[in-house]
This record gives structure tokens, C-alpha cells and sequence, in this order.
């Protein structure tokens, strides 16, 4: 039996852009030639997978339809929630549709994730799905590349496919502890079937299954979109699957992915993408000398623009402030001194160091290895002028 993809697209990106809730959620945003719900398309599009069908928020059925368009997906449906619920509700809510069979293998996908290798991927989903039985949920799970407090993750039982305990988002300590004993993030894909999830669901969440039934059935559909019923979903409390269910269920079962994988869901994420695929954008056109060194421009988006600087030996960045923009700093080589405010500090390795809106900031370079850091900017003007200098060695400031 074919799976059924599910994309759950409802995402309003407001980690990223926290001050502009107009901006485009993460899935949508184009770095260039793609998008993270393009890839994601491109994941299921194989012979293993039924016509997708799309999760989202009424108001995002516009932007969901153009990019849809503009990757020629011309075999889908649409589900559409009144209002924002978190991922428990959405996965209900698809999962209830008539037209679904009761053993019918069904795929939850984030709309916003990366995933290198998508044949691995598509091997291991297809393994595990001949295998679902009424009461099975596997989830998938990603070695951690390092301490973040971004994910949660998860522990097997004596390092076996069956889950033992979950852990939502742990801080950077904790996050530690549960890597030496061989913990996995939670990639937030699931994999199930129509019955087992239904059974989950009426012996975890009864009042919940009843408001997203009653949607359901009292729903519109509109060529292919599907229009939730909106008095009986807005009952409905906002829960993660991972809390409504996962916690609940006594076994869970785990699909390790061999991957490089992203969601994308800090600007620490997108720098670490960029610092990946730099060499890719070089260009002449994008290089700038500077008495302390050079930067590159490697990607402007929409409000956003990626650098990376090579800070040389003894090279020191001007104290400085900006009008317009906040920055993210990914240190990924070197050893900086930061000032930032009334703080002086030596940042670790792939640490993430972010600069407010009007901070005063600056990078000196001290030793004799070059200091490389990837730039996130972010604001609606980013130009070389939204530099406020306090002190400069090189003697660029204004009189």
C-alpha cells in the first residue's frame, strides 16, 4: 500500500522575524532558487507516495497555492484550520477524513525541514511502514551535531527501536547529559496508520477527538480544499502531537535517520546552512576589503542579508551601533573578542551571539588565526550607511 504525506504548513515564522508578524513563515521563505517547502515536495515526490495532502492555516491558502503552482503539483489536497492549534489538532484533523482508510500508512511532515538524502530517507519511511500495526507511531530521530536547547529529543531502550522517554527542548546543560547517553533529537515526523492514530487519540485526548469530529463532518469542501468547520475547532485547545500523544502512549517506536538535517528554525540553523554551502556563493562581485579584513555577501532575502567575514590577525571592527538592524554572529572559526555593550567575552566555537537593534558592538581579532563568522542581518534597511561609529583605529569616523 502506497503512504500518504501529510505537510503540516502552518508555521507563522515569528522566531525568525519576531518584531514582523507579516513576514513570510519560514517554509515559504526563497533562499535564492528554493524553498524549504519546495524540498520538502521534492522529498515525497516518489513512486512509494500517495498525492500529498497540505496542512495549513486558512490564511496561508493563498501562499500555499502559488507555490504549489510554481512547482507544477498539480495532484493535491488542502486542509484548512480556522485558527492556529498546534500540531496535535492538525494531525486529527487529516487523519479523520472520510476518504482515508483505517489501515492506511500515513507520513507527517514539518513543511520547514531539510533533508540531504532524500532516497535514504524514502528507504527507511517505506521499511517502516510495512510494518505498522493498529497501536504502532514511529518517530524519527536525528544523531544531535550539538547541545541545543532548540529540539527535544528522545532515549531508546537499551539503544533498541522502542523509545523510553521524551524530553522536551532540555536546556543547553541538560541537552549535555542526554547526548552522552546516546539521545536523538525529535525531528517532529511521524509515521502511523488511520486506526492506530484514531485509538490514540479517543483513549488520550476524548474531548479534543470529539470538537476535531465534529469539524470534520461539518466541514466544506471547495474543488480541493477542505474548510474546516470553525465553531467546533476553535473548542479545541492548543496542543503539540508530542505532548498530546507521544508522552502518553506506553510504546513508541523510533526510525534513526543516517541524514544531514535542518528545520531551520533559528538563525543559528541558517547561518550554520550558509557557512555549509558558501563556497557555492562566492563571487568577485561580492567581496569587500576592509583595513580589518573582508566580507562577502553570500544571500539578500526578503528583510534579511547573509554575510561572512574574515576578521584578520590584529584586525579590529569599529565600536559601532545600528538604527535599523539586529545581527546574528555564528562563530565558526577562530577565537573573537566580542564587545557587546558593557561586555567583553571570547565566544566558544559555533556559538551564536546575537546583537539588539542598537547595541553597541565590536569584533577584535587578537591571535594569529583569521576569525570567521557568519553574518545574519535582519531589518528593513540593510545598507553599509546603518553604521553608527564610536571608535575607530582605521579613522572612519564622520566629524
Amino acid at each position: 500500500m502506497k503512504i500518504l504525506p501529510v505537510i503540516i504548513c502552518g508555521g507563522a515564522g515569528t522566531r525568525l522575524f519576531p518584531e514582523n508578524k507579516s513576514n513570510l513563515p519560514k517554509q515559504f521563505i526563497d533562499f535564492g532558487n528554493w524553498t524549504m517547502f519546495q524540498r520538502t515536495l521534492e522529498r515525497i515526490n516518489s513512486s512509494i507516495y500517495l498525492p500529498p495532502i497540505i496542512s495549513t492555516n486558512v490564511k496561508y491558502l493563498s501562499l500555499v497555492k502559488k507555490y504549489l503552482k510554481k512547482y507544477k503539483v498539480k495532484d493535491y489536497n488542502i486542509v484548512l484550520e480556522p485558527s492556529k492549534k498546534n500540531t496535535a489538532p492538525a494531525i486529527l484533523a487529516v487523519t479523520l477524513l472520510k476518504d482515508i482508510k483505517s489501515s492506511q500508512p500515513i507520513i507527517f511532515l514539518p513543511s520547514d525541514q531539510l533533508i540531504e538524502d532524500k532516497i535514504k530517507f524514502n528507504v527507511a519511511v517505506e521499511k517502516n511502514a510495512k510494518k505498522i500495526n493498529y497501536k504502532d507511531v514511529f518517530i524519527f530521530g536525528i544523531k544531535p551535531t550539538d547541545a541545543s536547547d532548540q529540539y527535544g529529543y528522545f532515549l531508546r531502550k537499551n539503544n533498541s527501536i522502542e523509545v523510553s522517554k521524551f524530553f522536551e527542548k532540555p536546556d543547553k546543560s541538560f541537552a549535555k547529559k542526554l547526548i552522552k547517553q546516546k539521545a536523538l533529537w525529535n525531528a517532529g515526523i511521524f509515521l502511523s496508520n488511520k486506526e492506530s492514530l484514531i485509538n490514540h487519540f479517543i483513549k488520550n485526548q476524548k474531548n479534543m477527538f470529539v470538537d476535531c469530529l465534529n469539524s470534520v463532518n461539518k466541514s466544506v469542501k471547495k474543488n480541493n480544499c477542505i474548510f474546516l468547520e470553525k465553531k467546533s475547532f476553535n473548542k479545541i485547545k492548543p496542543l503539540s502531537f508530542d505532548y498530546a500523544i507521544l508522552e502518553k502512549i506506553k510504546k513508541i517506536k523510533s526510525i534513526k535517520l543516517i541524514n544531514n538535517w535542518s528545520d531551520l528554525g533559528s538563525w543559528k540553523a541558517i547561518n550554520m546552512l550558509f557557512k555549509n554551502i558558501r563556497f557555492k556563493l562566492y563571487n568577485k562581485k561580492n567581496l569587500f576589503k576592509r583595513p580589518w579584513g573582508t566580507y562577502r555577501n553570500l544571500f539578500r532575502g526578503k528583510n534579511f542579508l547573509i554575510k561572512e567575514l574574515i576578521v584578520n590577525k590584529n584586525g579590529y571592527l569599529s565600536l559601532q551601533k545600528h538604527k535599523f538592524r539586529e545581527e546574528h554572529w555564528f562563530i565558526f572559526e577562530g577565537k573573537p573578542e566580542i564587545t557587546l555593550g558593557k561586555k567583553i567575552f571570547i565566544p566558544l566555537k559555533n556559538d551564536l551571539i546575537f546583537i539588539p537593534k542598537g547595541s553597541i558592538h565590536r569584533i577584535k581579532n587578537k591571535f594569529k588565526k583569521p576569525v570567521k563568522i557568519i553574518e545574519a542581518q535582519i531589518g528593513k534597511v540593510l545598507k553599509e550607511t546603518d553604521i553608527i561609529r564610536l571608535d575607530d583605529i582605521y579613522g572612519r569616523i564622520k566629524k
